[in-house]
């Protein structure tokens, strides 16, 4: 079993790359809801939630676990590899190598939750891969919240993505790298700003290509998906079709449950 998790909806976009990629392979999806969300929280206190969880999945039969969260990934992947060392444990970090190598302006942002933003890990990301790129760092408070409030059609939300992007377009920047799984669900407001001027760049089918390679071709298995969260867990089923996942919610075989973790 594939266990993948965030502090909320934001990983859907992570697995759905996964359930694509492997329809036969059984996922088991987290969203820490009660703790929701990450993004403005203490490394420490991240580290303790995702070691927590890391342990919840292992302990429901996960060999492989995807953190689908950058802010977690900051700040917490190497201790959980150390603590599970038993099973495969893959991260997502911003797609600052690939932006900076398709860059024809030599100018791109990372769009990126307070905390990623703040973190030695993005900073260390964009020391080793930028070469002669420059790379601003664009903090984005608020915008995971509202995803996860699925306010994606509220005009106001359109104009607080707006009022970020545009500025960063007439500063020749071409390249947009999504450094929160939530803001593979801002694409429908997002593409319609940077047509011919800059493209997104999202890891999500990345991380899939990953987990196949360390999962392999699944089989002997249903294609079923498990849903838990930590609070509130009647609202991940119901999120899928908001979210443009709707098909996601034919492999699912239960009703979602509460974790508690």
């Amino acid at each position: 079993m594939i266990g993948v998790f965030d502090s909320g909806l934001g990983g859907l976009s992570v697995l759905a790359a996964i359930s694509r990629a492997l329809p036969g392979a059984d996922l088991l999806y987290l969203a820490d809801t009660a703790h929701l969300p990450y993004g403005a929280k203490s490394d420490d206190f991240i580290r303790g939630r995702v070691l927590a969880i890391g342990r919840h999945l292992a302990n429901c039969g996960c060999s492989t676990v995807v953190v689908a969260c950058n802010t977690a990934t900051a700040a917490a992947l190497r201790a959980l590899r150390e603590q599970n060392s038993e099973i495969a444990v893959v991260g997502v970090e911003p797609g600052v190598k690939p932006a900076a190598a398709s860059s024809l302006s030599r100018r791109i942002a990372v769009l990126a939750t307070e905390s990623t933003a703040k973190s030695a890990g993005l900073a260390r990301l964009i020391r080793d891969h930028r070469g002669e790129v420059a790379v601003h760092v664009e903090a984005c408070p608020g915008w995971a919240t509202r995803i996860e409030k699925l306010d994606l059609n509220d005009p106001a939300l359109a104009s607080e993505v707006s009022a970020k992007i545009l500025p960063l377009l007439e500063a020749g920047m071409d390249r947009l790298v999504l450094g929160c799984t939530h803001y593979s669900f801002l694409a429908p407001l997002l593409e319609p700003l940077i047509i011919g001027r800059a493209e997104l760049v999202d890891v999500a089918a990345a991380v899939a290509r990953q987990v196949v390679r360390l999962s392999g071709e699944s089989t002997g298995s249903d294609g079923s998906l498990k849903l838990l969260a930590t609070a509130k867990p009647e609202r991940l089923l119901a999120a899928l079709p908001a979210l443009g996942l709707g098909w996601l919610a034919a492999r699912v075989s239960a009703p979602a449950q509460l974790a508690d973790i």
